[in-house]
Parts: C-alpha cells; sequence; structure tokens
C-alpha cells in the first residue's frame, strides 16, 4: 500500500513497492533489506525516515541513488522511474539528486583539496571552465560557512563539523532539487549537530531544496521533518506528520521509540523493548514486531498488518492501530 500525500500533483519523488535484496550466506536466503516501501514526498519539503539500526534505511537511500540494485519497484522523480534511466538520462537525472554521507571524513577524498572535492561534481558533469569552477567552489564555500581561502587545504586540516559543511558545499555544486542526508549530524559533537541542522534549514529555505533526512535519532528527526516514516525490519510502519507523528503514534514500535525521547517521557511510560530484532533473511510469518510486541495476540501471527490511513496524512501498519 502507498503513503500517499494528499496533492499528488506536488510530488517530486515517489517510491513505490520498492524491493533490495542482498545475498546472504550460503543456505541463509536473501537479506530482504528493503521489502516493499512505498512514500511520496512533496517538493519543498523535508521527509524523515527513521529506525533501528539495520531496518533498511540506508538501504532506501542506496536504492534511490542507484548505488544498490532494487530488484522490483519503481522510484519516480519527476514522473520519470530512476530504476529504468540509462547512460546520458540517468547522468542528467544524478545532478538533480544529491547526497550528504554519514561520515564526512570517509566520505571526502584525502588526496584532494577541499575546493577540488567541492567542484568535483562540476568536472564530471562537464559544467563550467576551470575558473568559474573555482568560483562557483568559493560562493558555495561561503554559502556554508567556511571561507574561500580554506578550499587550498586537505580534509584533514577541517574539524568534523567543517568537513561536512565541505560534503554539504559538495551536494550543492549541481543545484540539485533534491537532497538525500544520510545521518548527516551522527558522527559530529553535540555542540556542532544544532549548527549543521541550522545551515540545513537555512538552505532549504534560500534554495528552495527538498530533503529525504535519514535517521535514528528522532529527536533531529523532529526538529527537521514535516512528516515522518517509521521503518522497521525493511518495511515503512508508520507515516504521518511529524506533530501527528509525535503526539499520537499508532503503531506499538512507533509508540515504544518516542517513549525513549527525554522530552517526550512526562506523561508517559517508558516502554522498554524485548528480545532481538528478528533477521531480514528470516522474515516472520504475520506481524514483523509481533515478538516484540506487547499488544500481539493471535492474529498478528496469522496475517501482516498493511500500511493503511487511518486519518488525514496518517498511516499505520497495526491490526489494532485504529
Amino acid at each position: 500500500m502507498l503513503a500517499a500525500v494528499s496533492d499528488a500533483s506536488d510530488v517530486l519523488l515517489d517510491v513505490e513497492h520498492l524491493k533490495t535484496y542482498y545475498a546472504g550466506r550460503r543456505g541463509s536466503g536473501a537479506v530482504r533489506a528493503v521489502d516493499d516501501v512505498s512514500f511520496q514526498i512533496r517538493r519543498g519539503e523535508t521527509f524523515g525516515l527513521v529506525g533501528e539500526s539495520g531496518c533498511g534505511k540506508s538501504t532506501v537511500v542506496r536504492s534511490i541513488l542507484r548505488l544498490a540494485s532494487a530488484h522490483a519497484g519503481e522510484v519516480r522523480f519527476e514522473g520519470r522511474d530512476i530504476l529504468a534511466m540509462r547512460g546520458r538520462e540517468l547522468r542528467r537525472t544524478r545532478a538533480d539528486i544529491q547526497a550528504i554521507f554519514q561520515d564526512p571524513r570517509a566520505s571526502l577524498d584525502p588526496r584532494m583539496p577541499a575546493g577540488d572535492i567541492i567542484a568535483e561534481g562540476l568536472v564530471v558533469q562537464g559544467k563550467l571552465s576551470g575558473k568559474d569552477r573555482r568560483a562557483r567552489a568559493a560562493e558555495l564555500a561561503e554559502m556554508v560557512g567556511l571561507r574561500p581561502d580554506q578550499l587550498r587545504r586537505y580534509p584533514h586540516e577541517f574539524s568534523g563539523g567543517q568537513q561536512q559543511r565541505i560534503g554539504i558545499a559538495r551536494a550543492l555544486a549541481l543545484r540539485p532539487k533534491f537532497v538525500i542526508a544520510d545521518e548527516p549530524v551522527s558522527a559530529l559533537d553535540v555542540s556542532v549537530q544544532s549548527q549543521v541542522l541550522n545551515l540545513l534549514t537555512d538552505l532549504q529555505r534560500r534554495l528552495s531544496l527538498t530533503y529525504l533526512f535519514i535517521a535514528h535519532d528522532l529527536s533531529v528527526v523532529e526538529y527537521l521533518s514535516e512528516r515522518v516514516g517509521v521503518m522497521y525490519l525493511g518495511r515503512l510502519v508508520e507515516v504521518a506528520p511529524a506533530r501527528e507523528l509525535y503526539e499520537n503514534p499508532l503503531m506499538p514500535y512507533t509508540e515504544a521509540l518516542i517513549s525513549a525521547i527525554p522530552g517526550r517521557r512526562a506523561g508517559r511510560e517508558r516502554i522498554v523493548l524485548r528480545g532481538e530484532v528478528p533477521s531480514p533473511t528470516n522474515v516472520p510469518d504475520g506481524c514483523r514486531f509481533r515478538s516484540r510486541c506487547w499488544k500481539a495476540e493471535s492474529i498478528c501471527a496469522e496475517s501482516e498488518p498493511q500500511l493503511r490511513q487511518l486519518s488525514d496524512g496518517h498511516w499505520a501498519a497495526c491490526h489494532f492501530a485504529a
């Protein structure tokens, strides 16, 4: 089932029934990292995607970017299926879709100065002359809070926050419409995280950007996102406007995650999940969350709940969500 938005004409990215599997160890079966995921992102909004480590968030990102091969489904960007693109069409579309990665140090080439890193996409896409590329890199550096004279330095000469600013500038070099931020602040000190988040918010407003924001820190996602999707074991289990999701979670898994946020504990009992997340190579029958759910009954083992709309814009996959 597709967690659709109310105005389909305003959709920039439309993911439908996406499945991405990896080969498991011999005899263990396929790893169902992303197992039938559907959602839409409007132009100009930030869509947050949350869940425990291993739930499939980063594989969704890799599938959209064509860094992982999807086994089924469609990923339509401005109405065109990215998964079906080849050659020049794919190259042009990649200029419109850029990424900011989790570990800034690992994502920057240590042999290249910052200015060349920022301008690398312009070189790959054949944009601008050498002089104009340097001017564009200097403009982007100032936009993200760096000085143009710092562009001759190498990544190891910058702090973690500055390295991530270089990564953000690189993502903006080709003037993209859509930016995927995959845990962009999780590797940074807490004092630096807020600076980077405020920078992303300011850039979105100034450049009319659309974000897919991936994180496991729900408080960060709440701060930045208009709508939020919650993943568990390869599937979306809840999608809602951010305020609605945090104040009225309908799926027990979401309820447990939100109960762990310190600022959200007032009037709520802390829900401690028991047991381990099942293996994505051996997904249980029925509801995937039932082995850890305090509300589970016999129907949860017999039938897998589908994502269904329970109120305006609020979708949940739970037999008892209503």
